[in-house]
């Protein structure tokens, strides 16, 4: 067997993290399961490409590189602007929802309905041709071991473990943090506190598109730029998260580089066929032999 899998593995699933955190923050926080999140990952790097083709210079590659410096700013760019439409999609459309008291299912439907709105605009403005950041070629480094990566692979690796860890200081280290913990614990009992809630649920939004926009910009220069990109990514998001364990930022991209590497190691021996398979399998045996995850907590 190839142990190339390996490096392969990692890097589908570090996007697969990335994307899952949002995910999981989500669902701990507003109790809901938000399917229009894989559409957030390909906003991200549309709104990346379209601030990289508004400026006619910057692209031309760094060092061992396939991109110019304009790529990193402009995936700040997306990043901030993937979070305003993050936060407006909520004061548009589940907001209203949680004044009402609606249901946790209505919040879900309704999450169906923005995902095939934001894809269709996405189409609509865009067209469903694939697109790419760069055309420029790359040659694999051999990393021992029977290894190889490129170089960009290798910095989306270490730009997913930096995005990691700030993540985590940002809830263990910060005021927001610690509120975003205690409205995740108990909503009421954290607005008693003195806690802004709605301030909590803005952030989360903000957040959870940030760094799905970070996804869909790893996605869109290693792989493709496509509509559907965030709606296949959708599954394993889910799968995840589920395994990492709901609600926890470190189960989320544990849960994504294991998906990633079944994923790899399901083509390599089965076939690129089944690979999408695999979050559905993944996602049905951690529901049937334990449900709450890796690092989660046991239902009491």
């Amino acid at each position: 067997m190839n142990a190339q899998f390996i490096v392969d593995g990692l890097i589908a699933g570090s996007m697969i993290g990335l994307g899952a955190i949002g995910v999981t923050l989500t669902y701990a926080i507003l109790r809901f399961a938000n399917f229009a999140h894989g559409e957030f990952i390909a906003w991200g790097a549309y709104l990346a490409l379209a601030v990289v083709a508004a400026v006619p210079f910057g692209m031309v590659p760094i060092g061992p590189f396939s991109f110019g410096w304009m790529l990193p700013i402009a995936a700040i760019a997306a990043a901030l602007l993937t979070g305003g439409l993050a936060i407006l999609i909520d004061w548009l459309l589940f907001a209203s929802f949680r004044r009402r008291g609606s249901a946790t299912i209505i919040m879900v439907i309704a999450s169906f309905g923005a995902s095939l709105a934001l894809r269709s605009l996405l189409e609509f403005v865009f067209t469903s041709k694939p697109v790419y950041f760069t055309r420029e070629l790359q040659i694999a480094m051999p990393l021992g071991g029977g290894l190889r990566a490129t170089p960009d692979q290798l910095l989306m690796l270490g730009v997913t473990a930096i995005l990691v860890i700030a993540v985590h200081l940002l809830l263990t280290r910060t005021a927001i943090g610690r509120q975003m913990r205690a409205v995740s614990e108990n909503p009421v009992l954290a607005r008693l506190a003195g806690v802004d809630v709605r301030r909590v649920i803005r952030t989360v939004w903000c957040l959870g598109g940030a760094l799905a926009a970070g996804a869909g910009v790893m996605a869109g220069l290693l792989v493709q730029i496509r509509p559907y990109m965030g709606f296949d990514l959708l599954l394993p998001l889910f799968a995840a998260a589920i395994l990492g364990g709901i609600g926890s930022v470190p189960g989320a991209i544990l849960g994504g580089l294991l998906v990633g590497l079944c994923e790899a190691l399901a083509v390599q021996t089965v076939g690129a066929e089944w690979r999408a398979a695999v979050g559905f399998v993944i996602l049905t045996l951690v529901l049937l032999l334990r449900p709450q995850g890796i690092l989660g907590k046991a239902a009491t």
